[in-house]
């Protein structure tokens, strides 16, 4: 199954999970003592942008969970079949 993908900035496609691993690889950057301050707060510049796209799209995700969890509830007028888990008592 093909990974979802989310417009970049650079104009490319970047999935959400690679979006994740740079935004942990820019907090483990800014913890260094040795980094200077202006490239310090680039990296805290790109992360705000890149955790509030991160936000979105978890958003959205759960919009469509919350939509799919509602139709199934309406598309399902009968009860689940559980004869599989009765213990035959």
């Amino acid at each position: 199954m093909a990974k979802k993908s989310v417009p970049a900035k650079s104009g490319g496609m970047k999935s959400f999970e690679d979006q994740l691993a740079r935004l942990e690889k820019l907090g483990e950057q800014i913890k260094k003592t040795d980094i200077p301050l202006d490239e310090a707060l680039a990296a805290f510049e790109e992360g705000i942008r890149l955790a509030k796209t991160l936000e979105k799209s978890l958003e959205k995700i759960e919009n469509r969970i919350e939509i799919l969890m509602n139709s199934a509830d309406v598309a399902s007028d009968e009860s689940p079949d559980l004869e599989l888990f009765e213990t035959g008592e």
